[in-house]
């Protein structure tokens, strides 16, 4: 491993106008970094990477690298480009073992932080840092959002998730709240309630896109975001069609062979994948099928109905009446992305969002409501991860500017309320009378 990953540092040409740092969502510092372990200086290259990007030891694993860094490396205009995930991963893992410094000294401030996704950690870190005391708030279990309950454990070990829980955020005094839903029991308004100057929303998408045909409520479909979340909790059969062909389809795709699919088969609006080009061959290498120019247009008990596509002058895809043909299934799984839940919204008076249902945030996170943040999927949309973080960054900045501008919270003490020991003192007081 470490012999190959020098190989590829060494691979590097140190360029000027380094392309690899442009193609970063995030701007990792890639000819530094690499410098650096080039010259034996292996944990100042993981500081570095973890005080640019919270989340590197992830982004290593899930980033869409052929796209950015990757993808405008300058070496691969004749050749294969430099392989930056592949040093990241063994920079950031190996010095992660090294993260073992405690809390930063407390400011006397409180945050919120509803989500444990990508935007929601990185949120959480950075405010630590600035010694704020900071709860996460998850309606899951454990903390990861997306990264744990939507991206199979083949491609995110949850190995790596529990020690981000470890390192980032029990060592540096970050409370986590699990199976909290924030817009039920617990408002936003009670957090201000109880002493949080500031809230950052990061909850995910979690709300399935449905097709709305007849038939998706039959008992073998499930959609994307449902089966990534548990998919040994369903029994979908040998022969599975996935409806889409983003990344999510690939994975659950993927997935499904994993759990005993033999024949898996992903359908196609148009000609062209939406998935990027490393999954998709990643899911053609491990035996996905592909079906293009199709609609599906009813799901039955036996298969699905699909019927070729045709565009409009207007751009909008439809089926053309009378090539409709039922392909034989035993499990349906759609994938056509996700959209915002609204217990959150409908509970949080004077928070603004778009027509999708999106909270309404300016280009550092305001919402609408003051003291209120968000960024990350609940405000921008499904993007990728180090978007999100990238995004992240600049709110977490705006929302400690925004905390350091109020007074210092105040501590209200009740002098009138004895404590227990002093009504136990009191009555050993008068038993020995």
């Amino acid at each position: 491993m470490a012999l190959h990953v020098m190989e590829e540092a060494n691979r590097c040409l140190g360029c000027k106008n380094p392309r690899c740092q442009q193609g970063c969502p995030i701007h990792t510092n890639i000819p530094e970094v690499i410098r650096l372990l080039k010259a034996g200086r292996l944990n100042d290259a993981g500081w570095m990477l973890f005080e640019n990007n919270p989340l590197t030891t992830v982004c290593a694993l899930v980033c869409n690298h052929e796209n950015q860094c990757e993808g405008h490396c300058v070496r691969g205009i004749k050749e294969a480009p430099v392989h930056f995930s592949v040093i990241e991963s063994y920079i950031s893992s190996t010095y992660a073992n090294q993260m073992v410094k405690g809390p930063a000294p407390s400011n006397g401030r409180k945050a919120a932080v509803i989500g444990a996704g990508p935007a929601g950690l990185t949120i959480a870190i950075i405010l630590a840092r600035y010694g704020y005391k900071v709860t996460i708030f998850d309606s899951r279990d454990k903390i990861g959002g997306v990264l744990r309950y939507g991206i199979p454990d083949f491609r995110l070990p949850d190995s790596v998730l529990d020690d981000m829980a470890y390192r980032h955020l029990e060592l540096k005094g970050i409370q986590f709240r699990p199976n909290t839903y924030i817009g039920t029991a617990i408002t936003i308004d009670d957090l201000f309630r109880d002493g949080y100057q500031s809230v950052f929303v990061g909850a995910g998408l979690w709300k399935p896109r449905k097709l709305n045909i007849r038939g998706e409520s039959l008992g073998h479909v499930t959609y994307a975001i449902n089966y990534l979340a548990s998919p040994g909790a369903f029994r979908l059969g040998e022969r599975i069609y996935v409806i889409g062909t983003g990344n999510s389809a690939m994975d659950c795709a993927r997935t499904a062979i994993r759990h005993g699919a033999r024949f898996v088969t992903c359908v196609n609006l148009t000609d062209t994948l939406t998935a990027s080009q490393y999954e998709s061959s990643y899911a053609k290498l491990e035996g996905v099928q592909f079906i293009y120019n199709k609609c599906t247009v009813e799901i039955r008990e036996d298969g699905v109905v699909l019927a070729d596509s045709q565009v409009s002058p207007e751009g909008k895809i439809s089926p053309v009446p009378g090539t409709e043909k039922l392909y034989p299934c035993t499990g349906v799984i759609v994938a056509v992305s996700q959209g915002a839940e609204s217990n959150l919204v409908r509970t949080t008076k004077e928070l603004d969002t778009s027509r999708s249902g999106l909270l309404t945030v300016d280009e550092d996170g305001h919402t609408s409501r003051p003291g209120v943040f968000a960024a990350g999927d609940a405000a921008s949309g499904a993007r990728t991860m180090v978007e999100a973080v990238a995004n992240s960054k600049r709110v977490a900045e705006a929302m400690h500017q925004y905390m350091q501008s109020l007074p210092m919270p105040v501590t209200t003490d009740y002098p009138d309320i004895p404590t227990a020991e002093s009504i136990e003192a009191s009555a050993q007081a008068e038993q020995s009378i």
